[in-house]
């Protein structure tokens, strides 16, 4: 398992150069990269995703799916879907709940997270119908498809992974990482790079060891990044204000969030575009 570590004085500048360099946070978004809202029926429910994509670029490119916390489908969610497309890709931060449903509340977001995880076969359709909403944008590969997560929509995309989906590669942050339904040798097509807090009580460490006991035994190209003292929801700014409010165990880490990005970073640009390993 990979450990990550700064100095004192690497976390005091990590906020600021997170803001320079538009990695975490609120970071203004170019006139070049565009965003609309997509209104989509899957099994006769109305679901909202948002569509994002740099208008200065021409020609395909690859396409990112980005799955929302069990908060919904909201601001953040949108918001890493822009960074996604500074990075020139096509991104779509899909809806696994229905239009409207945004929880303010955890006991709201459970009710949510529940509903939507009861039938898993009725999840996956949800995924797979925003993944052929991607694909059918005309500036995007079709074949050349990632997916990243945050928090439950870390563990769909794992699982999504897990079930064979033809993803090139899948970024899981601070997801649920537990499964009924181990990998199979052969089945997974996607790379998988998981983040996570060494102090997420959601992640604990006998389900990353279980974790990585299945990706050994079932073939996959994985990496597995635990950050020392990051707690759940270590990419999300908003996460201090939720456990204040709520007295969860979450906490915003920038050192965390940038580390994880740029290497997520790096997992796209190898399997998507075929960059230096």
């Amino acid at each position: 398992m990979k450990r990550f570590a700064l100095n004192r004085l690497q976390r005091a500048l990590m906020p600021a150069l997170l803001l320079l360099a538009g990695l975490g946070g609120v970071a203004p978004v170019d006139a070049a990269v565009q965003g609309r809202e997509v209104v989509y029926q899957v099994d006769g429910s109305t679901f909202t995703g948002y569509l994002a994509w740099d208008d200065a670029l021409s020609g395909p490119r690859p396409g990112v799916l980005v799955v929302h916390e069990w908060w919904g489908h909201n601001a953040y969610a949108r918001h890493r879907a822009e960074m996604l497309a500074h990075l020139g890709y096509t991104a779509f931060a899909l809806d696994m709940y229905g239009s409207g449903k945004l929880a303010d509340h955890p006991d709201t977001a459970q009710k949510f997270m529940q509903a939507a995880m009861a039938d898993p076969k009725r999840l996956q359709r949800r995924f797979v119908s925003a993944m052929r909403i991607l694909q059918a944008q005309p500036d995007v590969e079709s074949g050349n498809i990632a997916a990243i997560g945050y928090c439950m929509g870390g563990g769909i995309v794992l699982n999504m992974a897990r079930a064979g989906l033809p993803l090139k590669a899948v970024a899981v942050f601070h997801g649920s990482l537990g499964t009924n339904t181990p990998a199979q040798a052969g089945a997974v097509k996607a790379e998988i790079a998981v983040f996570t807090g060494a102090d997420d009580p959601y992640a604990p460490p006998e389900t990353v060891v279980a974790f990585e006991r299945e990706m050994k035994a079932a073939g996959v190209r994985y990496s597995l990044v635990s950050y020392p003292g990051a707690k759940h929801s270590f990419t999300n700014p908003d996460a201090d204000g939720f456990a204040g409010r709520f007295g969860m165990p979450l906490a915003y880490d920038a050192a965390a969030d940038a580390d994880s990005w740029r290497r997520m970073k790096a997992l796209l640009n190898r399997t998507l575009r075929g960059g230096d390993r």
